[in-house]
């Protein structure tokens, strides 16, 4: 039986003000907060509140049968849960009914996969703990800011755990195989992999209300019809979008939410089902092995990571942001960890973005500079101010080398500690044990009391 495995992420970055070089060492703070504040209500207000009460609908009016899953980044829940609370309420109501699935990302969505896999590891970790503890459910399934993935990200998430990833099926890596099918990487043969049908996708992503479409207007009919006619062995359909795609990219007006809405009715007829990530990893076994040796995303036609890291002013500025990562971790200061979390978003190396091309569109509407050198100028002064603010703690004076070295010894002393903490522990404990064997020794070997001897006086004894 044929099933759909629908997938939507849910991010925005903490877009940064007007940020001059004269600010440089003299104002710490970097973020537009009226901007951000606006953006994700409206986001809020026009797809996620509506398209969670859709969902939450359909689930209930198809008896729990229609499933999806949501990678929501921990930036991204952060504005949530300050301007937006009640979407955070619909969301633990939606995952109440079993039929969603919370997967797992890296907190800031990050391009730390790409350069620092200590950086990515920790990251994983504290989104993963901020969905558990809002929300109750530990992420099982991986999926990389913007799809990214290699066969080094895949062994890398492989050894955290995770018995799943989703990712983009680019044809250049699939060449003639199809998308609808579970795959397993070449450097960890027991994770699945579930590729993106691009296709089936991007035609309700970027060309549902497309008047110059040939397929316009997409009804939900015929977009189950062209499921239902894919060969029969394909099992799954994995249909992976942005969830503004729901009543912002695609307006209410559009009539996407009537389309969403329709969908089960006709895959029923048709015999499909909906699944989530980890009930299709349970079900389907995989055909064959993936090996993708140069990263992928889901960004652009070339599939790549040029959508971040493609020119020289993405590229400096990247490098001179993970120059410091090691100081960042060694320091204790909460506000510098947090500003650092959200200069690794990616979206700011979007925005210098300098492609030109039919689809350069997608990059400008995203962003709030007026052009990509603007992006570059205003990110590299606020990088300047926080790479001072990182110096003060660990200055230029301290080398590489001797900061590896001074790394090292920490690492070392901290996993001295632990270790004799644990000696500590088992000390404490098998001493406990031992008085509590001594004193039940000596209780055993005490003499017992002599039994007092009831005398009965006699009638008129003195």
């Amino acid at each position: 039986m044929r099933t759909i495995c629908f997938y939507f992420q849910i991010h925005q970055p903490f877009r940064l003000k007007r940020y001059r070089f004269f600010d440089i060492g003299n104002d710490h703070y970097y973020y537009d907060d009226f901007n951000n504040e606006e953006i994700i209500r409206r986001i809020a207000q026009r797809s996620y509140l509506p398209a969670n009460q859709a969902i939450l609908d359909m689930i209930k009016s198809s008896g729990g049968k229609f499933k999806v899953a949501f990678s929501i980044s921990g930036v991204a829940l952060e504005q949530l849960e300050m301007y937006v609370p009640e979407f955070i309420d619909s969301m633990r109501e939606m995952v109440k009914t079993g039929c969603v699935e919370l997967l797992s990302e890296t907190y800031a969505h990050s391009l730390a996969s790409l350069v620092d896999n200590e950086e990515f590891i920790n990251q994983i970790k504290a989104h993963d703990d901020k969905i558990e503890m809002l929300f109750g459910q530990r992420p099982k399934v991986f999926r990389n800011t913007e799809l990214i993935y290699s066969d080094d990200i895949a062994a890398v998430v492989a050894s955290l755990g995770f018995k799943g990833i989703i990712t983009e099926g680019a044809r250049h890596i699939l060449g003639w195989k199809s998308p609808n099918y579970l795959y397993t990487p070449v450097t960890a043969p027991k994770v699945k992999l579930l590729l993106k049908n691009y296709k089936l996708s991007d035609d309700i992503t970027f060309r549902f209300s497309n008047y110059s479409w040939s397929e316009y207007p997409l009804t939900a009919d015929k977009y189950i019809g062209w499921i239902a006619s894919l060969p029969e062995r394909e099992e799954v359909v994995n249909l992976f979008m942005t969830y503004d795609t729901l009543g912002e990219l695609q307006s209410s007006n559009s009539g996407i939410f009537e389309f969403l809405k329709a969908l089960p009715v006709f895959a029923e007829e048709k015999g499909i089902t909906f699944s989530t990530p980890s009930e299709v990893l349970a079900k389907l076994k995989p055909v064959d092995v993936i090996s993708v040796n140069v990263p992928i995303s889901w960004a652009d036609e070339e599939r790549d990571t040029s959508a971040w890291l493609g020119n020289v002013l993405q590229q400096e500025a990247f490098n001179k942001l993970y120059s410091v990562a090691e100081r960042v971790r060694l320091c204790d200061d909460m506000r510098l960890k947090q500003d650092w979390n959200y200069l690794q978003t990616s979206d700011h190396f979007y925005y210098m973005c300098t492609k030109h091309f039919d689809d350069g569109a997608v990059h400008s509407h995203y962003s709030p500079y007026d052009s990509a050198y603007e992006a570059f100028t205003n990110y590299m002064n606020v990088l300047s101010d926080f790479i001072v603010r990182v110096k003060e703690q660990y200055p230029d004076s301290i080398d590489n080398e001797e900061l590896n070295s001074l790394i090292i010894t920490i690492r070392n002393q901290a996993s001295e500690i632990e270790m004799l903490k644990k000696e500590l522990t088992s000390a404490k404990n098998n001493l406990a044990a031992a008085k509590g064997k001594a004193a039940k020794e000596a209780e055993e070997k005490k003499p017992a009391a002599p039994k007092k001897k009831r005398v009965a006086k006699a009638k008129g004894e003195e």
